[in-house]
């Protein structure tokens, strides 16, 4: 199996780019979660110190009154260093949560546009990946990682300025560990960096690997593929555990690094306080509260450098992300401007050929056309490459040579409201959007009153269903609310295309569900939504193509046939031997319904 291409990955640089750009953009609510952090640092820091002044008080065997004043001064730290910590989690969470569902928006708006080749060229899996788990990857870090390593990074630098405070000897003691957790870095990160990437890469294959096998499901039974399949899936899934094995090895001996730096650090403040006490030149409480301060730097320190760890996956996300983001893609976007009215709604489509890749021909020399009002069905196996004219003539796809026009006009030469206004394609695999059922069929034409979303839903005969929900077309659907099933999904989906009103409409297995009593009942939904209008088919079920003005047969990417439905079971070539497996596998009352 080829691999597909994976869209690029932003550099270091971009990266950084994108971050400042977001920073500058929000300076107010930056400069707000800085203060917060401050203060709850310099509270955490404050307890520490006033604690070795206490050693020395006892020492000096001040009143307990100064145990009191301690003891207040302590509280009041911790109930404001609480408060200021919380702020700036807060604060932190929201600065990053807006951010990235900013990025997220653009990122899913730049997969949208996407022209349908370049889609297929990359991989639905590798995109579905970027704006899913890689966002949720990314969303983590914002909630867990970025308000650790923040609060850690300045109690780090106040920690050690209160102990060149108490005395610069002992400050310098305490730097002592800083080179040993750089050297601990400088060793991880670049390692550990190409690993991340390599992992969220293997990652997005997997999830392309999947990808390919679920969609093309009934292509793999077709063709027998179901060993070849099943080696691809495991054999990514284990690169992506043989990767994060690999990773969490790397970062056990990061661990060990870090508890390094931390005794040589606390050793050296401890020798360095012995020998000032003893010469006289430091109190037992300066050096009490440098020991403690540093050794209160375990957890912060441990807890930023193992959060590298997190941060590493979380950068390498949001490359992938902003890489997508700055994705320049196949340039295939319709003109912005209007371009010449169709003179009548007859949809042309000429001498098509189509490649995906360049080298592989899907379509070769297909012309089809269709009369206004004309209903044409497109029948063949498999890989014959009916989906492909499809989206030809439903303008997702430009083919390499030929054209598709409607009345006249090519759609290369429509901009995108002329499109959406002259034709429309219903597939296979439709979406059912998360919110009130009205607003999903609004999509089709917003300013749509109550009237004609009824009146759509009665035409498809989604009206009796639809009343019996909870709160009727106001019932929440999709994701988080009541549950549609296919053919209810199909309905919806054809509703909307009535709602649309365009002039041209394709139907590319819009009715494919098995046989079933649902499927017979959404094929004379699709009768009633299409009349009149011009109309190509792409038939799954050959009771759709029976009923049709016209039926055009494909095999390998080439019209075998055209006729009506009579002409072809009489001529007996192609068509009448689909036809013939088809009235073999399915019973009388089926082919009836023709």
């Amino acid at each position: 199996m080829s691999q597909p291409t994976i869209l690029p990955i932003a550099t270091g640089r971009e990266t950084w780019r994108w971050l400042r750009r977001e920073l500058r953009a929000r300076s107010g609510s930056v400069t707000l979660t800085v203060i917060a952090g401050l203060v709850a640092a310099a509270t955490a820091v404050l307890p520490v110190y006033v604690l070795g002044v206490l050693v020395d008080r006892i020492i000096d065997r001040s009143p307990v009154s100064v145990i009191i004043t301690i003891g207040i001064i302590v509280t009041c730290a911790a109930l404001v260093g609480g408060l200021a910590g919380g702020v700036s989690n807060y604060l932190i969470g929201r600065l990053g949560a807006v951010a990235l569902a900013d990025l997220r928006e653009a990122g899913v708006e730049r997969a949208l546009s996407l022209p349908t080749t370049t889609v297929e060229r990359v991989g639905r899996g590798d995109i579905l990946s970027r704006v899913s788990t890689d966002v949720a990857t990314i969303a983590k870090a914002v909630s867990d990682v970025i308000p650790t390593m923040f609060a850690s990074v300045l109690l780090g630098l106040l920690s050690l300025i209160a102990m060149l405070g108490l005395d610069w000897r002992l400050g310098v003691a305490g730097a002592v560990a800083v080179p040993f957790y750089v050297l601990a870095l400088r060793w991880y990160l670049p390692r550990s960096a190409p690993r991340y990437a390599e992992e969220r890469q293997a990652i997005g294959e997997r999830s392309q690997v999947l990808m390919e096998s679920m969609i093309g499901s009934a292509t793999v039974h077709a063709y027998d593929m179901h060993a070849e399949h099943q080696s691809a899936v495991e054999v990514a899934s284990a690169r992506v555990r043989d990767i994060s094995i690999g990773v969490f090895t790397l970062f056990t001996r990061f661990v060990g690094r870090i508890n390094r730096a931390e005794l040589i650090g606390l050793s050296t403040i401890l020798i360095t306080g012995f020998w000032l006490v003893k010469t006289g030149t430091v109190s037992v409480g300066q050096t009490t509260a440098a020991a403690l301060l540093f050794h209160r730097l375990f957890s912060p320190i441990s807890s930023l450098l193992f959060t590298f760890d997190e941060a590493q996956d979380a950068g390498a996300s949001l490359a992938r992300l902003v890489g997508l983001v700055h994705f320049a893609g196949d340039p295939a976007v319709p003109p912005a401007t209007p371009g010449p009215e169709p003179s009548d709604t007859s949809l042309e489509l000429t001498d098509l050929d189509f490649s995906y890749d360049g080298e592989h021909s899907v379509v070769s020399g297909v012309s089809i056309r269709l009369e206004p009002g004309q209903r044409v069905a497109l029948v063949g196996s498999t890989g014959a490459g009916k989906s492909t004219v499809a989206g030809i003539a439903a303008g997702s796809l430009t083919p390499q040579r030929g054209s598709a026009t409607i009345g006249g006009v090519a759609l290369g030469e429509m901009s995108p409201e002329q499109r959406r206004r002259h034709i429309a394609i219903v597939s296979q695999e439709v979406h059912v959007f998360a919110g009130p059922l009205i607003d999903d069929l609004r999509l089709a034409d917003p300013d749509a009153t109550d009237a004609e979303v009824r009146a759509a839903l009665s035409v498809v005969g989604a009206d009796d269903w639809v009343a019996a929900l909870p709160e009727g077309v106001d019932t929440i659907v999709g994701e988080g609310g009541h549950q549609l099933t296919s053919a209810q999904a199909q309905q919806l989906a054809l509703a909307r295309l009535m709602l649309a009103n365009p002039s041209v409409a394709v139907l590319d297995e819009a009715t494919a569900e098995a046989g079933s009593q649902g499927a017979r009942e959404l094929e004379r939904a699709a009768a009633a939504v299409t009349a009149g209008r011009t109309t190509l088919v792409i038939a799954h079920r050959l009771t759709q193509a029976a009923t049709a003005d016209r039926i055009v047969v494909m095999a390998h990417g080439r019209v075998v046939e055209e006729g009506t439905h009579d002409e072809l079971v009489s001529a007996g070539g192609r068509y009448a031997q689909l036809w013939r497996a088809w009235a073999a596998q399915h019973s009388y009352a089926e082919q009836s319904q023709t």
